[in-house]
């Protein structure tokens, strides 16, 4: 091969190359985009600030009221961690349950309260009310009236609740007022025993059996 040929061949050679190297660089695939990074976690959100804001108010009203809920400040802590680490709906969540807890803890003890200070209250006074004598009473005829015991031979637990104004269990005033004692099981029972073993009386005198019935 003559040397000019041998030029044209290397030639033509150089320029296929580079024609091909030229194809592979103009197909190759553009690098993707860099993807922006994550906005950061900026803390709970005044939803749920407002929320365990409102569970701390209602444990700590809990607390002062004896109430507390030992695992309820855990539950808070766990939920202001959500909200720092801004997992949202579990902080909220959290806070909720926190509030309800505090809150039914107070109900339960409020009811409580209650329950113990009507239960006395029944039992706060031994009498069931007052009587103020008219003409023509006696104890006999009190005791006997549907209002008071419906018995008259219950007369002594007026008497005994009356001793003080009542000198003799056979004679009583107009305007004289007594107080009705509650007429229970014992002294129910003892009273209608004297009233009908309490043998003979005299009018303006102590009877001593009422003397004895008034030191039992």
């Amino acid at each position: 091969m003559k040397p000019t040929e041998l030029l044209k061949v290397a030639a033509v050679a150089f320029m296929t190359s580079g024609l091909i190297v030229g194809c592979q660089q103009s197909s190759a695939p553009e690098p993707a985009p860099t993807e922006t990074a994550e906005e950061e976690c900026q803390g709970a959100t005044p939803e749920v600030r407002n929320a365990i804001y409102a569970a701390k108010l209602k444990n700590a009203r809990a607390r002062n009221l004896g109430a507390d809920w030992e695992e309820n400040a855990k539950i808070i802590e766990e939920a202001e961690q959500a909200a720092e680490d801004c997992q949202h709906v579990r902080a909220k969540i959290l806070a909720n349950k926190a509030e309800d807890a505090a809150a039914e803890a107070i109900a339960a003890l409020q009811s409580e309260t209650t329950e113990a200070v009507a239960a006395p209250s029944e039992e706060e006074s031994p009498y069931m009310g007052g009587y103020l004598v008219v003409a023509g009473d006696s104890l006999w005829t009190i005791a006997g009236q549907e209002t008071i015991y419906g018995n008259p031979y219950q007369w002594p637990l007026i008497y005994k609740a009356n001793s003080s104004q009542i000198k003799d269990a056979d004679l009583i005033y107009p305007g004289q007022y007594f107080y009705i004692p509650k007429a229970r099981g014992p002294e129910r029972a003892a009273a209608v025993e004297h009233a009908k073993n309490r043998g003979a009386w005299t009018l303006g005198e102590t009877e001593a059996s009422d003397l004895d019935y008034l030191a039992q």
